[in-house]
């Protein structure tokens, strides 16, 4: 963390110098601000875009927002239109993080007006137009118009020769399908963002990728895979020194661990990842990583049941994928939620197979798919740990210890706006 400390020992005065004398060589080269060197204004909010970029990669999310707003106020419509959308972008992700919700929710209505304003004043609706329309749709939680969007953005960045939306348009997509549960249909996406990002010198964006690349993969179930993909994230955002994303891959590299229940090491990253961020600033991180804790901290179960993965993690056998046992699985759930609690034939005919009970039927499937579970989920030597079968029908022995998988975990509490931090703007 000496990058963060060496930031802060750097004057303010001497930093504001450097990046306004940056500001006024780089106007040419700046995706964001078209250059216009008789316009002093322009150069000073050139300026203060380029300091709040810098606190924002070193996790100063208070120094960030103050010159973001500055350099907002330094900007004018419809010559700044794009850069405009670009700096409540970045203050809508740090509001979200703040989780100052009235605030994102300004600037994702300033974004609205912006687009409105821009359909009426542009002769031709370009790809950045269509990239920053799929932006604001998710903003809204309109998933499926801003998958339409990004579709767009992606042609037209073809068409236009627009090499980096293009590379933002497969990361929205990728993303978009991650968000709905398609993982498979996001990582054909990934996968053409990496091959373009061999060409293209997007730092930020290759570290955002490879962190949707691991929520991608435990989403499949590949957490190796995952764990390679949140190492390549911190070493690529290594390179570029930025560490605003640095503990909330701390978090997710917990979470993996923990799902394979590898508890200790769980637990030493989410106290990493605490002990490195402002709790005051990166709130909604902060409430993230203690519910993980809270979760790993009764790491005594003796089974633990994720049904989003289809997954089962037994004390003693570790891992067990259910991902083809879809009744086998269903019969386990319906009784670890009640346990204590006897399911008859009859009950488990409906509650399983959505059937009236027929002994012709349901007395051979009931006894061979038990029968098959406790081979599964029994330990050695204990072959009744777990399903008891009494007078009354199936129980779930309420000595032991389970636990449930919370649902959408990696995610955490909603969020605002339905953007990470991590998301390229």
């Amino acid at each position: 963390m000496e990058t963060i400390n060496q930031v802060g020992s750097i004057s303010e005065s001497s930093l504001i110098d450097a990046t306004m004398g940056r500001a006024t060589l780089d106007l040419k080269r700046d995706d964001s601000f078209v250059s216009d060197y008789q316009d002093q204004e322009r150069v000073m909010g050139q300026g203060f875009y380029r300091l709040a970029k810098v606190y924002y990669d070193k996790s100063d999310l208070r120094k960030a927002e103050e010159f973001f707003i500055k350099s907002l106020e330094k900007t004018r419509f419809p010559r700044d239109a794009f850069a405009m959308f670009k700096i409540h972008g970045f203050l809508i992700r740090v509001y979200s993080e703040g989780m100052q919700e009235a605030k994102a929710e300004h600037h994702i209505q300033c974004s609205e007006i912006l687009l409105e304003k821009l359909a009426n004043s542009l002769g031709t609706l370009n790809a950045e137009y269509f990239y920053n329309l799929g932006v604001v749709n998710t903003y809204r939680g309109n998933f499926k118009e801003a998958r339409k969007n990004f579709t767009l953005t992606y042609k037209k960045a073809q068409e236009e020769h627009e090499p980096e939306l293009v590379s933002k348009s497969l990361y929205a997509l990728a993303t978009n399908y991650q968000s709905t549960g398609e993982n498979e249909l996001s990582l054909t996406y990934l996968k053409q963002l990496e091959e373009l990002l061999h060409i293209l010198n997007k730092d930020y964006l290759k570290g955002s990728m490879y962190i949707l690349s691991g929520h991608v993969y435990v989403g499949l179930g590949k957490f190796e895979d995952a764990l390679d993909s949140y190492e390549k994230a911190i070493k690529t955002l290594q390179g570029k020194t930025s560490w605003n994303l640095y503990s909330y891959i701390l978090l997710y590299k917990g979470v993996v661990y923990k799902k394979v229940g590898e508890y200790n090491k769980a637990l030493m990253l989410f106290n990493l990842a605490s002990t490195s961020i402002d709790e005051m600033v990166f709130k909604r991180l902060s409430e993230k990583i203690r519910a993980e804790v809270d979760d790993v901290n009764d790491s005594s179960v003796d089974l633990y049941l994720d049904r989003h993965n289809r997954l089962i993690n037994e004390k003693d056998i570790g891992i067990i994928d259910f991902k083809h046992r879809f009744v086998l699985l269903e019969i386990l759930f319906l009784l670890a939620r009640s346990p204590g609690e006897y399911f008859n034939k009859d009950d488990l005919a409906k509650n399983i197979w959505k059937d009236e009970y027929n002994p012709l039927i349901h007395d051979k499937l009931i006894y061979t798919s038990i029968s098959r579970l406790r081979k599964l989920i029994e330990p050695k030597g204990n072959d009744r740990k777990y399903i008891i079968r009494g007078k009354d029908g199936y129980t779930f022995n309420p000595s032991v210890k389970a636990r449930f998988h919370k649902e959408n975990e990696t995610q955490g509490q909603r969020t605002i706006a339905n953007v990470e931090i991590s998301s390229p703007v």
